[in-house]
């Protein structure tokens, strides 16, 4: 699919263009990315005045804002339209877990659990149901030294002492170093071994493992129905990721990480700091590769991202039943929906932008703008162009800090060009001036689970299937399609059949 030339279908709405209005010098507020050195506390002392949640301090129109409002409240997925997808997966989970513990071969899996992460377990999943993350946890029985091998977000992976146990067997010819590769080919190997017996409890389905992406630390598997070539109704991500619980500090770049104590509260900071992190088996970006790199394990926050997106608020009760709402996760949401749009319009171009980037801006602007009066509900179209803002400024500047290891710079060169860079700014630049259409992305023909009866029942099967008027408009594209284009046919098929019978009748 050709991303440049791809319009929006008239049935959209289209979005109103954003009208320009004169601001006041004093109240026009501009939203710089911190500075990768540089995070002084005064920063968020002054944040609320920095971040005024009047409409008129950006500018929004009545339209756009209503807009805005309209995509943040179709963005959410409907627990209906869950229940297939999140049912097929936890089947899945379940039994490789079990599958995992009783395998003999490998006793090393054997400890495993599974951690639940990622969007869908952060509740800020968009549009459909159809990825879902794993991240398998492998503990370390030893102590292990971590020595960094970039500003800190990739690591080698050495025991301190040689060992016995069977991690042993995922070791390099030193006894000592951790091999990432080693462990990602065995998860590969176990997946495999595993779908040779499991049924899908949908028996219409199958799971395939897909081919080993390059830097990729996951065993990605895609659902498929069984009697055809389909194109994917799920995607999974297994992540094997190691722990250690004689490391309980984090490494030194991620010592001085965020300064969230006026945001989340001091005892809350130490909670977060008391959660482990964990080391996925990524690779290095780059040609000629040392030894080390090739073994190199990357750092995940994954446990503590969600732990920050669950309890966002200033206040422990912000988002809780008792207590007041907020927009953060809406606009968080509205920003994973605008640069899923960019991906889709431009899938070449900006093929190295990813969710992570918005997240990351999300998670800065979190900790600079605390207070929950600033997220009020009503504030929803001023607090995510205050977010969107601030992500144009970050790829204005090529500067976008890790959240947890601020040496490690997202936009930098060697992760993003700066031709692309250059190329997202103007894209945001566009989009801001057209008023946001791609905030409702153009759907591709989405994924759709199995709608009819199938043929046989399994006796496994126990997941509730949503009625198909309750399901998300992007599952009903396929169905469509195929119908439209079948009501096509029998039409043109019924026209030529009355012109021959009235031919006869005449003659």
């Amino acid at each position: 699919m050709d991303g440049k030339n791809k319009k929006l279908t008239p049935n959209q709405a289209r979005p109103p263009k954003a009208t320009p209005c004169k601001e006041d010098k004093r109240k026009k507020s501009r939203v710089q990315p911190t500075p990768v050195k540089e995070r002084p506390k005064v920063q968020q002392q002054e944040s609320e005045e920095d971040f005024p949640v009047s409409e008129e301090s950006v500018c929004v129109s009545q339209e756009l804002a209503s807009w805005i409002k309209l995509n943040a409240q179709s963005l959410k997925i409907r627990k209906e339209d869950l229940s297939w997808a999140a049912g097929v997966v936890k089947d899945f989970r379940e039994n490789l877990l079990k599958f995992l513990r009783s395998c003999t071969d490998q006793p090393f899996f054997q400890s495993a659990e599974f951690i639940n992460t990622g969007s869908y377990f952060e509740k800020v999943k968009i549009n459909s149901p159809d990825e879902f993350d794993m991240m398998l946890k492998l503990e370390v029985p030893s102590m292990i030294k971590m020595t960094q091998l970039d500003r800190g977000l990739f690591y080698r992976l050495d025991l301190v002492r040689p060992t016995r146990t069977p991690i042993q067997a995922f070791l390099l010819e030193n006894k000592l170093t951790i091999s990432s590769s080693k462990v990602l080919n065995e998860m590969y190997r176990l997946v495999r071994k595993f779908l040779k017996t499991y049924k899908v409890p949908d028996v219409r389905c199958r799971w395939e493992v897909n081919r080993k992406r390059p830097n990729s630390p996951a065993v990605t598997l895609s659902l498929c129905i069984s009697e055809n070539n389909s194109e994917e109704l799920i995607s999974v991500d297994v992540v094997p990721a190691l722990m250690s619980k004689s490391c309980k500090s984090w490494p030194n770049p991620a010592r001085n990480g965020p300064d969230v104590e006026n945001w989340l509260g001091k005892k809350g900071w130490q909670e977060i700091r008391s959660l482990p992190c964990f080391f996925v088996p990524k690779r290095l970006k780059g040609q000629n590769l040392s030894e080390d790199a090739k073994e190199s394990w990357r750092i995940s926050f994954s446990l503590i991202e969600k732990k920050i997106i669950t309890c966002h608020g200033n206040s422990k009760t912000c988002c809780e039943s008792n207590g007041s709402k907020c927009c953060r996760k809406q606009c968080l949401m509205l920003l994973k929906s605008l640069i899923e749009g960019l991906k889709q319009r431009f899938p070449k171009e900006l093929d190295d932008l990813c969710s992570y980037h918005g997240k990351t801006t999300f998670l800065h602007m979190l900790s600079t703008r605390f207070s929950d009066s600033c997220w009020a509900c009503q504030h929803l179209p001023t607090c995510f162009l205050h977010l969107l803002e601030a992500f144009e400024g970050h790829a204005r500047t090529g500067l976008l800090p890790h959240f947890f290891v601020p040496q490690c710079n997202l936009f930098s060169s060697t992760s993003f060009s700066r031709r692309k860079l250059t190329f997202l700014v103007k894209a945001l630049e566009e989009q801001k001036r057209e008023g946001l259409p791609l905030l409702k992305p153009p759907a591709p023909v989405s994924p759709l689970r199995p709608l009819s009866p199938p043929a046989e029942v399994s006796t496994r099967q126990s997941i509730k299937q949503p009625a198909a008027d309750s399901l998300h408009p992007g599952f009903t594209n396929k169905l469509l399609l195929v119908f439209g284009a079948s009501g096509l046919v029998v039409l043109i098929c019924v026209t030529l059949l009355m012109k021959v019978t009235g031919s006869d009748h005449k003659g």
